[in-house]
Formats: structure tokens, sequence, C-alpha cells
């Protein structure tokens, strides 16, 4: 136990390296959706970070597992990571910002908590952490009120669709649990390759890859998305999980919101509303209210 602590400013720096990866992938997506169609662009996605997680445990001498019980998690974990999150949420940006779209999935360790309250129930429910519920899920409904009061259904169903991608990511996070003892690039590597092999097939079949004409700026934001914020952000995740937990890892959410909403500013020119402010202000302190005392709990059990 006492070998965490001197490591826990580096863990701490992995946490916030993750957040500016995810945050900034957000932008990526929205780039690249704009010639690239959402599942040919997630396929792709993941074949390329697969292949270059196998290339680096080839060169570390690292090998699969060749247990079939295990590929069937890293199949789960797929869906649960990549497959349905990705996917919804590149089918989403063709008409939500990257900003908006950050926020929303920001809620993730709220979900984390609910899902690690109603079914694993490791975790005290305690009044901090009910307020960083309520918190959160108010900010949610500030963010997308305003849209459903007035109608706009294709944007609410978007909006909904970033929840259950969010709801996913909650669910890879308790999950991810099962691969403790793995090198972090294993289960990295396996979900990623079990994603392509999900995803292939379908891009083939309903976007007729060779037929596109993808523009030069879409590339290259699906080769940074592939590598920076896919491979390298899933090696740093499953580390992270296994030395901060699924709530402490998720907790990073509150830390890509302001990185991939002021990413999108800068870089895309996007603005949001005084509503979708509030709403911001509400997920973080919700997030933070849940997901800080449980870190600190956890540090203090362990010391």
């Amino acid at each position: 136990m006492t070998p965490q602590r001197p490591s826990l400013a580096r863990e701490l720096a992995l946490l916030l390296l993750l957040a500016t990866l995810w945050g900034s992938s957000y932008t990526f997506i929205k780039i690249g959706v704009e010639t690239i169609p959402p599942v040919t662009l997630i396929a792709v996605r993941t074949l390329i970070a697969g292949a270059i997680l196998l290339a680096v445990l080839r060169h570390r001498r690292v090998r699969l597992p060749r247990e079939p019980a295990i590929w069937r998690r890293f199949v789960v974990q797929a869906c649960l990571n990549s497959v349905i999150p990705f996917t919804l949420i590149a089918w989403a940006e063709q008409s939500v910002d990257a900003g908006l779209t950050v926020i929303l999935n920001s809620a993730t360790p709220i979900f984390t908590f609910l899902l690690t309250a109603l079914l694993i129930r490791h975790e005290p429910v305690t009044l901090r952490k009910l307020f960083g519920v309520v918190a959160g899920l108010a900010g949610i409904c500030l963010v997308i009120g305003v849209e459903a009061l007035g109608g706009l259904g294709e944007s609410l169903m978007a909006q909904l669709a970033i929840i259950l991608a969010t709801m996913c990511y909650a669910g890879a996070a308790i999950f991810s649990k099962n691969f403790k003892g793995l090198d972090p690039a294993v289960p990295a590597a396996g979900s990623l390759i079990s994603g392509a092999v999900i995803l292939m097939p379908v891009s083939l079949l309903v976007d007729r890859p060779w037929t596109l004409d993808p523009s030069a700026a879409s590339m290259l934001a699906l080769l940074a998305l592939s590598a920076f914020s896919t491979a390298l952000a899933f090696a740093i995740y499953f580390r992270l999980v296994q030395t901060l937990g699924s709530v402490g890892t998720t907790s990073q959410a509150y830390l890509r919101v302001p990185i991939g909403v002021a990413i999108g500013i800068v870089f895309v020119g996007e603005r949001l509303s005084p509503t979708a402010w509030i709403g911001l202000i509400c997920v973080i302190l919700g997030v933070i209210a849940m997901t800080i005392p449980a870190r600190r709990t956890t540090q203090a059990r362990s010391a």
C-alpha cells in the first residue's frame, strides 16, 4: 500500500493527461464527421488504435492472452467502451457542438456512482454523493432542456444519444475491473481489436468506404483521434483503473469538460448558451462532490 504514495502525483498527472486526450477527442470527431460517416470513422479509429497498441506490445514482447474467456470480456469491454459510445457520439456530433458533447459526456462519474450504488453496492451512499448526483443530473437537464422545450427533436435525439454513450462509459469503468493484473496495454489492445472486428464489416456494408472522398482535415483528425485520443488514452485509462479505481478514474470527466469546451471554442469557433454554461457548472460541481471524497476515502484506507 505505501509504495503507491510517492507515485500519487504521477497518477494525478496521468489523470490530467487522460482528460486532455479525451477532451480533445470531441473536436477531432467533429472535424472527422464532416466528410467521413460516423460508423466508418469509428471503425477506422479502433482499427488504427488497436494496430498501434499491438505494435507497442510486440516491441515490448508482451503477448495477448489466448483464453476465450478473456476475449469474451474484451468483446464486452469493446461494446461498452468503444463500439456503442464512440459511434453514438460520432453520429450525435453531426448536429451537436463538440463543447456541448463534452459537457453531456462529463456525467460519466455520476452514472458510475449510480450503477455502483445500485448493483455493486461497495460504496456508501452519502449526502455529499447524493448532492453530486442531483447537481449533475440537474446540469444535464439544463443543457438539453431549452432545445427540448423548443421542439428541436433531432438535436434532442442526438443529445440523448450522448447521454446513452455516457452510461456505456460508466458501465465500462466498472467492468474494466475484470482485467486486474493484466498489463494496461493488453485490455486496451484487446478491446480495440474486438471493436474493429465488430465495426469494420458494418462500415463496409453501410458506408462503402471506397466511395468516400474525405478531406485532408478529416483524415488528420482521424489519425490524431486514433493515435492520441484512443491508443495512448486507453493504455493510460486501464492503468488508472488499477491504481485509482473506477470512480477515481472517471473523475477526469470534470477535468476534460473545461479542456474540451476550450478546445471547441478556440479551434472550431463554437459558442455555448448561458443555460449551457449553468449546466456546465452544475455538472462539474456534481462530479467533484462525488469523486473527490470517494478518492480521499480510498487513500485513507490504503494508508
